[in-house]
């Protein structure tokens, strides 16, 4: 292999990598022998096993390993497949120009295989396969991009949840090797690995689970007036206000004074964490997430900011406060500040 030119080991790779992934051609849709949902990431996988040609074969659905880890196909990975043929056949997280030197070959001829497979659990439609293996390398390439410094930032959610599933896996994997080694694997639960596997991803996804949910801040834009831009997290500051009053002064009684002495500020006097982080796991932040709930629920009801907070004075009023009576001073409101 030494004295082979880069582009001679480059073929040899192609040629062992398409080898061990042997490429089934036809469109055929196959029947699986065993097929069920995997709980990956806070989502259901479908998966399947098939045999082909005396091989067995374990599958997931490509479509759902993709929304697994926070992507989607979008105009942008239609735009690179008319300019790069490879593009195409890549699933879309992995179609970007900054991820392709991460991308072994190995990874590259597996993803040439698909496997249609049936999928009675949603309405009988077939579905795209890829081979089971393939998932955790597919994490593998955001992680050698996130060591090498080279993710964009639209892609470090999708590092995050690989990094948890890589992590998740190793977890499930030594349990299952042990319950082999002892014969515990008959006598234990049949869904306990899955049960695992899920609970160990929630605990390690809470962090980066957002508690104001995107809905909140879309319709406290539109109920002020302001145009809401998906692509920026950019608030105007006096929102912080807005959400004190909306939120924290509803939630309990002087609940806002109390995170207001228990959070920490910088030396510009800012706080260094979210209130919502100092609730309490078991009462303040359950209260909190319902809270929300009524909160975003109310503002799609309401057609603007005036009509939200008289809806919202009904149903949640601010507590140590009377309510105040409807006012208006003929004064349009322009969503600019308070």
């Amino acid at each position: 292999m030494a004295k082979l030119t880069p582009a001679e080991r480059t073929s040899l790779a192609k040629k062992a990598a398409a080898e061990r992934w042997a490429r089934y051609q036809g469109g055929e849709v196959y029947t699986p022998e065993a097929i069920g949902d995997l709980p990956i990431v806070g989502h259901t996988i479908p998966c399947a096993v098939i045999v082909v040609e005396g091989e067995i074969i374990r599958l997931v659905s490509e479509r759902d390993l993709v929304k697994s880890l926070g992507g989607k196909r979008g105009g942008s990975h239609w735009l690179r497949a008319r300019e790069d043929a490879d593009a195409a056949n890549l699933p879309p997280i992995l179609s970007a120009a900054n991820l392709r030197e991460f991308i072994s070959e190995d990874l590259m001829q597996g993803l040439n295989s698909r496997y249609m497979f049936k999928n009675p659990g949603r309405g009988g439609s077939a579905a795209h396969g890829l081979r089971g293996e393939l998932y955790p390398m597919i994490c593998d390439v955001f992680l050698k991009a996130r060591d090498a410094r080279k993710l964009l930032p639209s892609q470090e959610n999708i590092a995050i949840s690989a990094d948890i599933l890589i992590r998740a896996l190793a977890h499930t994997g030594i349990i299952a090797l042990i319950d082999e080694a002892t014969g515990y694997q008959y006598k234990r639960p049949v869904d306990a690995l899955a049960r695992i596997l899920e609970a160990f991803i929630a605990k390690e996804l809470q962090p980066y689970i957002p508690t104001f949910p995107a809905d909140y801040y879309e319709h406290l834009f539109r109920l002020r007036g302001l145009d809401y831009r998906v692509d920026s997290v950019q608030r105007p500051q006096y929102f912080g206000c807005l959400t004190n009053d909306i939120v924290y002064k509803r939630l309990a009684p002087n609940v806002l004074t109390e995170l207001k002495k228990a959070v920490r500020r910088n030396e510009a006097g800012r706080p260094v964490h979210k209130y919502f982080q100092r609730l309490t796991s078991n009462l303040g932040y359950p209260k909190l997430r319902e809270h929300l709930g009524a909160v975003v629920a109310t503002m799609k009801l309401s057609n603007d900011y005036g009509d939200f907070l008289a809806k919202l004075d009904r149903i949640a009023p601010r507590y140590g406060q009377n309510l105040l009576l409807p006012f208006n001073d003929g004064q349009p409101d322009s969503g600019e500040g308070l």
